[in-house]
């Protein structure tokens, strides 16, 4: 209970707010006391995903068998099951309790027989020997004969190279000739071969050069009569550095330096380059068809040993070409052409390229949905369009050449439920037979069998517990269920699953799809303030659609006293080309418009959502939303927490900033900037930074704190040292808490000794 002098002190902030905004009427019963913040944190434990059984299914295929094993979580335990799928058979992978006696015999330590510390497990295709990760050794478990033995120990992985650095193509060895008689290697940044019999070297390229040399990832013909490399024009790298102010391992300040490249940097230049080996000749193509590189991917011989394929990317993403190159007399030609006028969504081509070398499958956008063509290589045309319809192709999980039949999963085939939820087809290389193999209303993930006879399918909604079944890859008849979810012991601490709600967007016709999270303690008679989480933009849709005990960002903080929300808004994709492409030189938008209509639609339908307190946050390009919020909607948004946003697209990463806002940098680039819009800002803010944030560069976020200090504005700034890309880690999720209870809900949130965050 509040003491009178801390309820005293809320109600004077209460006051405070009401007299000098005006923004907020007072409350009329207490929220944000000590009681919620302990029973927000208690959430964790009670909501704990391990409360649920019998869900988690992750089958391991036997590869080239009809055999899998999955671990199935039950009320004593992890139990490992072995599914024989064409007899529809269930039994024990192995004796749990005999494992667990020779494990803690060699190790020396009690093993649990349902709690086993088994990593990275594999069975092998007769499925009697289980080899497996645990206590620092590698392991071999021979089921049968109930024998453990020991492979070795577990080495640890040497560094790995960060995702933003840009591969120089200069560290691969030798190369050998496909009938064994030659390898090839970079000396000098030139190409040579050497004959392996006699040892003797051959310099096949002249031109390689310090600042244009050779890649040493040489590719050979399969006859082996020629190979294939790229000439490389370097370009000079930007780096970004971090101090790390507090590190474990000494006390003064360490200095790190890391490759990263920006919108507008220039880059290398690759020349895909054909050489001959016994008469040396050498094919220097023209760049007409390359000649503004983002990137160039490749080059791969074709089967017959007369061309090379590779593809070009060009700068702006507005061309996107598979060319091929004839090993013959050097001239490239255009296989499959992408032209946009906006941007080549090139991260989410599907290519497979044919055994038969006459044929390329293709996805593309170019009738606003993505959908599979069959190309023809001989006239680089498509034959025909595979998919067609006001639906969307995910991935294609496997392609039966023999059979010509294409395994794939889709989203928004079916009009009557949500548009995101994924199912599985097949369909025929014709666009015949399209079958939908998990008809049930869910988001269904599946694994294959290696000869795509059976499936597993695990299916669930955000308020629908998980279900897993044994499937035919035909017809996608169930052979068996494998698991249903028990989700009672959730229910009895108090869960209530997250209403998906839908409203019309900015343009009064089109579906919005979001989640409203509730405090348990709910009474629809009193007023809530709205909060929302955002992750929005290109790339992905964002809003969950699969079960979820405990969501990390809007559980808890429900639980405070808040109405928290999270919708996927225009700009955002798998609904169309069109509803995606709102976002192109205008990452700004963030779909806001929709969001704000869609929040005052579910606050007509339910009028204890006070929308005069609306809040937001997010993190990355939530957190530049979040702030963009505040600065271009403060008549709806009231306040923003903000972590390690990408504040300013110059300053972000470069795929990222020139696929969507484009190329050359221009004014729309300043438009869309945090900084240059920071002397709007006249709401609270809280900006939220890590020190050694690896992903957004952290002057990012510095950049909108120096231009709210020369604009004269009231702000928060929290800096996590160590930390990288972060919504705030604990300490920031109770600042965060802190935050929202000070400016939505204005009282003054309990001590921090007073809350128990364990």
């Amino acid at each position: 209970m509040k003491t009178g002098k801390t309820m005293l002190n809320s109600l004077k902030s209460t006051l405070f707010l009401f007299c000098i905004g005006g923004l907020f009427s007072l409350p009329a019963y207490p929220q944000g006391t000590v009681e919620d913040y302990n029973r927000a944190y208690s959430l964790r434990e009670k909501y704990n995903p391990r409360h649920v059984l019998y869900s988690n299914v992750v089958p391991h295929w036997v590869e080239n068998t009809d055999v899998f094993w999955y671990i199935r979580n039950t009320t004593r335990g992890k139990e490992y099951v072995k599914i024989d799928a064409k007899q529809s058979k269930r039994s024990a992978l192995f004796s749990q309790e005999k494992l667990a006696t020779l494990l803690s015999e060699q190790t020396g330590k009690h093993t649990d027989a349902y709690n086993l510390p088994l990593n990275q497990c594999h069975l092998n295709r007769q499925a009697d020997t289980l080899r497996f990760e645990s206590a620092g050794q590698y392991w071999a478990y021979a089921i049968k004969k109930n024998t453990l033995v020991t492979e070795g120990e577990v080495q640890p992985r040497g560094p790995q190279p960060h995702w933003m650095e840009v591969d120089d193509e200069k560290g691969r060895g030798p190369v050998t000739s496909p009938d064994g008689k030659y390898t090839a290697f970079i000396k000098n940044d030139n190409i040579y071969v050497r004959d392996v019999a006699s040892g003797k070297e051959k310099q096949l390229s002249i031109d390689g050069t310090k600042g244009n040399y050779y890649s040493s990832y040489i590719q050979w013909s399969p006859d082996s009569k020629a190979l294939a490399a790229c000439r490389i024009r370097p370009a000079e790298k930007r780096y970004v550095y971090y101090v790390e102010s507090s590190p474990a391992d000494q006390l003064q300040p360490k200095l790190h330096k890391q490759e990263y490249a920006k919108p507008g940097d220039e880059l290398r230049f690759k020349v895909p380059c054909i050489f001959e080996v016994e008469s040396g000749r050498r094919l220097i193509p023209s760049t007409e068809l390359f000649s503004h590189q983002y990137d160039l991917y490749g080059p791969t011989w074709n089967a017959d040993s007369k061309a090379i394929t590779f593809e070009y990317n060009e700068r702006g993403h507005k061309v996107y070409r598979v060319l091929e190159m004839s090993a013959t007399d050097g001239q490239v030609r255009t296989l499959i052409e992408e032209r946009e006028e906006k941007y080549v969504n090139y991260p989410r081509i599907y290519r497979h390229y044919l055994a038969d070398g006459k044929h390329i499958l293709w996805s593309s956008e170019r009738d606003n949905y993505n959908h599979l063509y069959l190309y023809d290589r001989t006239t680089g045309k498509p034959t025909h369009q595979i998919t067609r319809g006001e639906w969307y192709v995910r991935e294609v999980q496997y392609v039966d050449e023999q059979n010509e039949i294409i395994y794939f999963s889709a989203n928004g085939m079916n009009k009557d439920e949500d548009p995101y939820l994924i199912h599985y087809y097949r369909i025929g290389f014709d666009g015949s037979g399209l079958t939908c193999l998990t008809p049930e209303e869910g988001m269904h993930k599946a694994w294959y069998s290696s000869d795509h006879q059976y499936l597993v399918d695990v299916y669930s909604k955000v308020d629908q517990a998980p279900v897993a079944v044994l499937r035919n890859a035909t017809d996608g008849s169930i052979r068996m269920t494998l698991e249903q979810a028990d989700i009672s012991a959730l229910v009895q601490n108090g869960w209530k699953a997250p209403e998906v709600f839908t409203a019309k967007g900015r343009d009064g016709k089109t579906d919005m799809w979001g989640l409203i999270y509730r405090p348990t303690t709910l009474d629809p008679n009193k007023k809530y303030p709205v909060i929302e989480y955002i992750y929005s933009g290109p790339g992905d849709q964002y809003v969950p659609k699969t079960f979820t005990p405990y969501n990390w960002w809007m559980t808890s903080l429900a639980e405070l006293g808040f109405i928290v929300v999270q919708v996927d808004g225009m700009t955002t994709s798998f609904r169309s080309k069109e509803f995606e492409e709102v976002c192109y030189k205008n990452l700004k938008d963030a779909g806001l418009p929709d969001h704000i209509a869609w929040i005052k639609a579910a606050a007509e339908k339910y009028p204890y959502m006070d929308i005069d307190r609306v809040g937001i946050f997010g993190c990355s390009a939530g957190g530049q939303e979040s702030t963009g919020a505040v600065l271009f909607h403060p008549e709806f948004y009231k306040a923003a927490y903000s972590a390690c946003g990408c504040h300013d697209n110059r300053m972000d990463k470069i795929w990222w900033n020139e696929l969507w806002m484009g190329y050359p940098v221009d004014e729309s680039y300043s438009a869309c900037s945090n900084v240059d819009n920071a002397h709007r800002l006249t709401r609270p803010l809280m900006l939220v930074v890590g020190e050694m944030d690896d992903n957004v560069d952290p002057a990012s976020t510095m950049q909108v704190v120096n231009a709210l200090i020369k604009a004269g504005k009231d702000f928060d700034l929290v800096v996590i040292p160590g930390a990288r890309h972060t919504m705030g880690e604990d300490f920031g999720e109770h600042k965060r808490y802190d935050f929202f209870v000070r400016h939505l809900l204005g009282v003054t949130p309990p001590s921090w000794d007073q809350v128990r965050t364990k």
